[in-house]
This record gives C-alpha cells, sequence and structure tokens, in this order.
C-alpha cells in the first residue's frame, strides 16, 4: 500500500492579478478559489493552507446579461423576527462592486475556519490601481 504525502509546515504564498474587465462572475470565481485553496500546485493537499494571495482589478467592469442584472436578488436576514432583507444585483454592482465577487468565491470555498482564513486573501478593488505593487503580483490567465 504506497503512502499519501501530505505537507507539513508553512510555504510563502505568491501574489496574484486576475483582471475582472469583461470576465463572467462564476468563471472568474471558480479561478480566483481553485488560485486561494493552492490546486495549481503539486504539493496541494486538502485541509492545509497552500493557496496564494489574489488582487482582482476591475470589479466594476463584470460583464452580465440585462437579465441577470435586474432579475437577481441576494437575500439575507438579520436574525430578528421579519428581518428578510435583499437587495437588486444592478444596486450592488453599483455601490460596492466588490461584494459581489467576495460573495461568489466564498461560495466556492470550504465554509469553515480554512475558507474564512481563505477569504481573506482576496484583495478586491472596482477600479485599476491597488497598493499592492511592493509584491510584485503576478498576472494570471
Amino acid at each position: 500500500m504506497e503512502k499519501t504525502y501530505v505537507i507539513k509546515g508553512k510555504t510563502e504564498p505568491q501574489w496574484l492579478l486576475v483582471d475582472a474587465d469583461g470576465q463572467g462572475l462564476g468563471r472568474m470565481a471558480t479561478q480566483i478559489a481553485y488560485y486561494l485553496l493552492g490546486k495549481h500546485k503539486p504539493t496541494y493537499t486538502p485541509g492545509v493552507d497552500m493557496g496564494d494571495i489574489v488582487v482582482v482589478l476591475n470589479a466594476s467592469k463584470l460583464r452580465f446579461s440585462q437579465k441577470r442584472l435586474e432579475n437577481k436578488r441576494y437575500y439575507w436576514h438579520t436574525g430578528y423576527p421579519g428581518g428578510i432583507k435583499s437587495v437588486d444585483l444592478k444596486d450592488l454592482m453599483a455601490k460596492y462592486p466588490d461584494r459581489v465577487i467576495r460573495r461568489a468565491v466564498w461560495g466556492m470555498l470550504p465554509h469553515n475556519k480554512l475558507g474564512r482564513k481563505l477569504l481573506k486573501r482576496v484583495k478586491i478593488y472596482a477600479g485599476n490601481e491597488h497598493p499592492h505593487e511592493a509584491q510584485k503580483p503576478q498576472p494570471v490567465g
């Protein structure tokens, strides 16, 4: 019987740059989750933090169909009786385009301590500028 190799210890994360200009939300979110989990590395181990840090630019330039912008709604509950709230995708994109990407990526990560830790490694910016030039992020795909 062969033994499974499991990485022990920390690996230094790389900084990656993803441009959201003209991309679809779902395909881009799966790509971001893939890099956050570290599945692109040959040393990938489930349940271990092996991933990289992802900087997303041009979040406000995501591509949606007109029907999707008008019909898609995000729901949440405040915890109080009658506390269901909702917001349209169009309104959320106008005010907080980063939250749309963050929600999509969170849905593709494990919903536990590791997932919450990985979600903090996504840096999302609505425009083309970011304060991470010193880390020299590498463009992907």
